[in-house]
């Protein structure tokens, strides 16, 4: 006779391989019940993204028919709930799970086509995702979404006498961009104080509600809106983009620099490298090295950081963002695929770093 301690045994057999501990310790294991020969049960995984989703599944169907009966017909719930390490007093963003910054040491690397993107590929997966474009100089979410037309709305909200700001929302995710409040046709000069007062109201003033996800898309480089970001909300973690050229790579450096501060230390998910290589679309199985080869991956070596995965020069990425289509919704897109095992990669190390690190806190700066 099959009883609900034999399949939990068995089930202490099956191991997350990211978190390094078996499902029953980690309490992912729910709703066991037995009919005759029929067992089912739920795991819940720590991120709908999880790219073993299959392998663990199938490990515990083989793990209750050796360990407990042969007979048995076993059925397996896959749900997930996002894990989450805040320990602020979750003042700002209360509903916001994981709050995940993309960075990188200077513009035109594709920042916003990756921060896009990895949004877009986590909500495919089934998580709740925002995205907030915070490059106050180059907004490039509007376009690259296919909501430069639209206007926020404003909201009447408990505790908020002035009510808040609703993001658009498009494909699934939570969007908010200043380029979504101005006149594209005017010229913003923004002063760093200005820059910084922005950003604040963009944490403060937006209703963003449940997320298992806020991407935050932030300006190149490392400046005031950069410090203001890591002051005001707890970073759970950040991900670097670079293309291969060594040029490129130093100035990541300097953005890995800026986050591996002893006074900031915010832990970094991953770098990306963006541009890897050239793919013509005649051509598909050939690769040309255009700005070189590896840089970001070296660097990624050379800091122990997670290296997330290379995105390819594709012409229809570019296509994809400027007709707002990104290619992570594109399932003719070559670059989907990578876009979606990206998400996967960033998703599990979220995982990881929640399971094994500090909390995410509020940065604390003197002076």
């Amino acid at each position: 006779m099959i009883t609900k301690e034999a399949v939990l045994k068995a089930l202490g057999n099956v191991d997350d391989p990211d978190l390094g501990k078996d499902l029953v310790t980690l309490n992912m294991v729910e709703d066991v019940e037995i009919d005759g020969n029929k067992v089912s049960f739920t795991v819940v995984l720590t991120t709908p993204a999880c790219p073993m989703k299959e392998m663990i599944e199938k490990a515990c169907i083989n793990a209750v028919k050796m360990l407990v009966s042969q007979d048995a017909e076993v059925t397996v719930k896959m749900t997930s709930n996002v894990n989450s390490n805040r320990k602020d007093n979750e003042a700002l963003l209360p509903g916001v799970k994981n709050i995940i910054a993309v960075a990188s040491g200077k513009g035109g690397v594709g920042k916003s086509t990756v921060a896009i993107n990895l949004a877009l590929g986590l909500a495919q997966e089934g998580a709740k995702v925002g995205l907030l474009d915070a490059d106050i100089y180059g907004p490039s979410v509007p376009i690259m979404l296919g909501i430069r037309d639209e206007r926020p709305k404003m909201m009447a909200v408990e505790g908020s006498e002035k009510g808040k700001i609703v993001p658009i929302e498009k494909y699934g995710i939570k969007a908010m961009s200043i380029g979504l409040l101005v006149d594209e046709k005017q010229a913003i000069v923004w002063r760093g104080p200005m820059a910084s007062s922005a950003i604040k109201q963009f944490i403060t003033d937006v209703h963003w509600g449940d997320l298992d996800y806020l991407i935050i898309d932030l300006p190149p480089g490392t400046g005031d809106v950069h410090l203001t970001m890591v002051q005001s909300v707890p970073v759970t973690g950040a991900v670097v983009v670079s293309t291969p050229q060594p040029v490129a790579a130093a100035d990541a450096k300097k953005a890995i620099m800026m986050f591996k501060q002893p006074q900031i230390n915010i832990p970094i998910l991953g770098m990306v490298e963006n541009m890897a290589y050239f793919t013509p679309a005649e051509l598909p199985d050939n690769k040309y090295y255009i700005f070189g080869k590896g840089g970001a991956a070296q660097m990624a070596e050379q800091f122990e950081l997670p290296f997330l995965g290379e995105v390819p020069l594709v012409q229809s990425i570019r296509e994809g963002g400027d007709k707002g289509m990104p290619a992570a919704l594109d399932k003719e897109n070559p670059a989907r695929e990578m876009f979606i095992e990206l998400s996967q990669n960033v998703a599990r190390n979220v995982s990881m770093r929640n399971a094994n690190m500090e909390p995410t806190k509020v940065v604390e700066m003197e002076g």
